[in-house]
């Protein structure tokens, strides 16, 4: 008779891992790969809506904190004036460029008071 029980069978069962240590390596790295190709697309879309709209938000403060400046730069910094995030200066009409504004992590619009003219 024989033993259906897998203790009793003895030398029948394995210890062994049920995939090769090369075949393992081979899809992690596969699975990386996948990964790194799902967030990749969302991160450059993040950094070039958020590029838009701190150079619209930049040019925006700009016309109104410094009318005589001839134009506006913004750039990502991470030890910037306001911290880690966008940074608006405005340039020309002063020799140079002066900081204007810091715009965050995630750029918004800028809020100008009410009853300026824009």
């Amino acid at each position: 008779m024989m033993p259906t029980d897998l203790e009793s069978a003895g030398s029948e069962t394995d210890d062994r891992p049920l995939y090769s240590r090369r075949r393992r390596l081979i899809m992690r790295a596969i699975v990386l790969i996948a990964i790194g190709a799902l967030v990749l697309p969302v991160l450059a879309n993040l950094y070039t809506v958020s590029a838009a709209t701190a150079a619209d938000s930049c040019t925006v403060a700009v016309h109104y904190e410094a009318p005589d400046a001839t134009g506006s730069t913004v750039r990502f910094e991470a030890f910037g004036a306001g911290g880690i995030g966008w940074e608006c200066y405005a340039t020309g009409g002063f020799g140079g460029e002066r900081h204007i504004v810091s715009l965050g992590l995630i750029p918004g619009m800028v809020t100008i008071p009410r009853g300026v003219q824009s």
